[in-house]
This record gives structure tokens, C-alpha cells and sequence, in this order.
């Protein structure tokens, strides 16, 4: 480790006279030390805690081709409208209930005509449905696949108690990281006195997705409509990260 010294003299004078110059020395020098004398050790941890989630969110979209715009559009409202009808009914709250991505577009035939003849028109609207419960997911995706919804696009899962979760992953990584500092402490004969600078990360509510394929509207209601889909999240990882600095002596 780097020592610095300061010599701070308390006089020093030039006396200029003719031609001649004579340096007077300082009385005194106090010498200073800037840089204190600190031993540490750096070191990371990390604690995984895995938690079954209880929320769920949906997304998913009302795919309608027709041959004029006016009908594509009519029939894609109609199915939109029977898909949210349906989450109303099921007691999902319409602040959880977001509809966006509208888009109408011409379809060409670029196959048969070097212009690109329009040859009908597309509407796409998607949904998306938040905190819902883990038990109504299934019901929700069946129920809105026969009422008009014909592409899913994905089903993530949460957990409401991730902060507390969170909190006991974070401890875990503490200790972690306390236990790795007090072996290597401990290898050079010195003792963790405690902490200078500690830094977390990790901390990220969202979680991981489980994708299901897009597929044509008739066939998936043909399938959903038999039976509630089958929805199982499994257990969502909560993992927290340090970086902590300890003094030892």
C-alpha cells in the first residue's frame, strides 16, 4: 500500500540582493501522512430463493382478415368486444384490462401481379390481462379463445410476496458474502471488522415467461373450447447479488 508524505515548511524566504541570491531554509518541517493505512477485502455473494407464483399475466390478440376494411375492422371489434365481455364476466377488473397494437392493413398478391393487388385487409388487436390469479388463468385463456381471441401470444408468472422473498435472498447473499471474507481473512491471520462500501443487484420483479405458439383462430377454439387450458407456473428463482467491501485487521 502507497504512503504519501506532505513536508509542510513553515518559512521559507528568497532574499534577492544585486546580483546574489540567498535561500533561507525553513525553522521547521512537519511532516504529514494523507493516506491512511486501511486493509480490506473484496468480495461478491449471491442467494437464490425459489417461490411459487400467484399471479399471472396474458397476452394475447384478436387476428381478423376480411375483404373490405369496414368488415375487417366490424369483425374484429365484435370479437374484441366478446373477449372482454368475457373477462368482465370471469370478475377481472378493467384496470387490469389493456387493449393496444390496432392495426388494419391491406393484403397484396404479390404472386399474381407485379403491382401487388390488394386482395383483402387484416386487423390485429391485442390484449393484455394482468394480475390475475393463478387458478382463473386456465379458464381465462379457454374462455377467450371461444369468444374470438385466436393468437396467445405469451402467459408470465409472479409472485405478490417477491419483495419479502427478495429481502430473505438478500440476507442469504450478506452472509455469503461475510463467509467468503472471514476465510480469506482468516487464510492471512486477520479479523473482519466490518463493512466499508456494499452494493446489491438483482432486484427485478418481473419474471420468467412461458411462451405458448400462435396458432389459427379454428383450431384453437376447437381445442380450448373442451376444456380449461392447462396452466402450471411451476416456481419463479429471486435471486439477489452483492459486492461488499470489508475492513480487516
Amino acid at each position: 500500500m502507497k504512503r504519501y508524505l506532505i513536508a509542510t515548511a513553515t518559512a521559507t524566504a528568497w532574499i534577492l540582493s544585486g546580483c546574489s541570491s540567498t535561500i533561507q531554509l525553513p525553522d521547521t518541517v512537519k511532516v504529514e501522512n494523507i493516506a491512511s493505512a486501511r486493509n480490506s477485502i473484496s468480495v461478491s455473494g449471491q442467494e437464490e430463493v425459489k417461490v411459487t407464483p400467484d399471479i399471472a399475466e396474458i397476452r394475447y390478440s384478436v387476428y381478423t382478415r376480411a375483404d373490405s376494411p369496414s368488415e375487417c375492422q366490424q369483425k374484429n371489434t365484435a370479437d374484441v368486444n366478446a373477449a372482454l365481455e368475457v373477462l368482465k364476466g370471469l370478475g377481472i377488473d378493467e384496470t387490469s384490462i389493456q387493449t393496444s397494437a390496432y392495426g388494419l392493413n391491406p393484403i397484396h398478391d404479390w404472386s399474381s401481379s407485379a403491382n401487388g393487388e390488394i386482395v383483402g385487409y387484416e386487423m390485429t388487436t391485442s390484449l393484455t390481462v394482468s394480475d390475475i390469479p393463478i387458478d382463473q388463468a386456465g379458464t381465462i385463456l379457454s374462455q377467450s379463445v371461444s369468444a374470438g381471441v385466436n393468437n396467445i401470444d405469451s402467459v408470465s408468472y409472479s409472485a405478490s410476496n417477491y419483495d419479502d422473498s427478495y429481502q430473505e435472498a438478500l440476507k442469504g447473499a450478506m452472509a455469503n458474502a461475510r463467509a467468503k471474507a472471514d476465510a480469506i481473512a482468516q487464510a492471512d491471520n486477520k479479523t473482519v471488522v466490518g463493512i466499508i462500501h456494499a452494493e446489491e443487484n438483482g432486484y427485478n420483479p418481473s419474471t420468467r415467461y412461458s411462451v405458448y405458439e400462435s396458432a389459427a383462430g379454428s383450431s384453437m377454439k376447437s381445442n380450448a373450447s373442451m376444456d380449461d387450458m392447462s396452466v402450471m407456473p411451476g416456481q419463479v428463482s429471486i435471486t439477489a447479488y452483492v459486492q461488499v467491501e470489508y475492513e480487516v485487521e
